[in-house]
């Protein structure tokens, strides 16, 4: 494949002063009472010069991990990168995120801007309404979800797909630098904590969406992370994609479907996608995710916190949960 020929971003664009300032400002929203975010910037601008001029001279280098774990809704492990290294992916997100984000397909919702879970549970229930000719066919739901995900993203795949926009060598190097900066298994894997990972398994699985798009030339089709519908009216036709992605997959990105998340179903029998159990006509939130938000809404007791999940059950047949969460809230408030 040619290089793109709008990329237009060079690397001085993102080790320069200006940039790493501006990353700042965006990295310490919701932060800037951290001890470890304080030190850093109690000698800011020697710090930041300091890093400009590391990575100028090629020397820099990135750090190691804070690993650690958290329940959102399942176990996840977290590796958290030092201030000075998160800075890094900040700056090089706020340059290569604009560029990317114009090759991305439409529905591909996790980790962009005016995206997100909502959205892509909004087109879910649009392509299920288009498929099944507004609810008087048949629609089937193909569901699939990658084996450990972040773990299995393989370095030389993500680096043989980033030379394939990027030929500033400056950069695909620092790009190299971060991304061997952590592995779970020899050249496998990208941490949880970093943002710039949110970017590389989007450009990813964007080679997955193209495939997608223009090989299978699916229609309703739609992606947040590594979970992903297809849906028609032709139940063999999804037999056969599931095939196809498997080994597309398996050969081209050395990731592996998880056999025990793959479902074949009729959307009158439910599908559950992104928390919510869709049906034909209505949207029920999922068993965990109500225990979840109730459980987070004991925890913070804040009418800005009950405020938000009101707005979330918005997006669904949820009048009697949101009666039930507004009247059992104040007794939870005088507990």
């Amino acid at each position: 494949m040619p290089y793109e020929k709008d990329f237009l971003v060079n690397y001085n664009d993102i080790v320069a002063v200006d940039n790493l300032l501006s990353a700042w400002k965006e990295f310490i929203v919701g932060k800037k009472s951290k001890p470890d975010v304080l030190a850093f910037k109690l000698n800011l601008m020697d710090n930041i010069f300091e890093l400009h001029d590391e990575l100028t001279d090629k020397t820099y280098r990135h750090g190691g991990y804070k690993s650690f774990y958290i329940t959102d809704p399942k176990l996840r492990h977290i590796h958290k990168a030092g201030v000075r290294d998160r800075l890094v992916h900040h700056a090089i997100y706020r340059q290569l995120y604009p560029f990317f984000a114009k090759k991305f397909i439409t529905d591909s919702y996790s980790c962009q801007l005016g995206k997100g879970t909502h959205k892509a549970v909004a087109k879910f229930k649009t392509f299920a309404r288009k498929s099944g000719k507004n609810h008087t066919a048949t629609c089937w739901v193909l569901k699939c979800d990658i084996k450990k995900f972040f773990e299995s993203i393989d370095h030389d795949v993500l680096l043989k797909i980033l030379k394939n926009y990027i030929q500033d060598n400056d950069i695909i190097d620092l790009l190299t630098e971060i991304i061997k900066s952590f592995e779970i298994r020899p050249g496998k894997g990208v941490p949880l904590g970093n943002l710039t990972s949110q970017l590389f398994v989007n450009i990813y699985m964007n080679k997955f969406d193209q495939f997608v798009k223009h090989k299978i030339k699916a229609k309703y089709y739609v992606r947040y992370a590594d979970d992903f519908v297809f849906l028609s009216t032709d139940r063999s036709a999804l037999i056969e994609n599931l095939k196809l992605v498997g080994e597309f997959l398996s050969k081209e990105l050395k990731i592996k479907l998880h056999p025990e998340k793959i479902s074949l179903k009729t959307m009158t029998s439910g599908i559950d996608f992104l928390g919510w159990v869709n049906f034909p006509h209505h949207a029920v939130l999922r068993t965990k995710t109500k225990r979840r938000m109730i459980y987070r809404i004991k925890e913070n007791k804040t009418s800005q916190s009950l405020a938000s999940y009101l707005g979330l059950l918005r997006h669904g047949n949820t009048f009697k949960l949101r009666e039930e969460l507004l009247n059992d809230y104040w007794l939870w408030e005088d507990g």
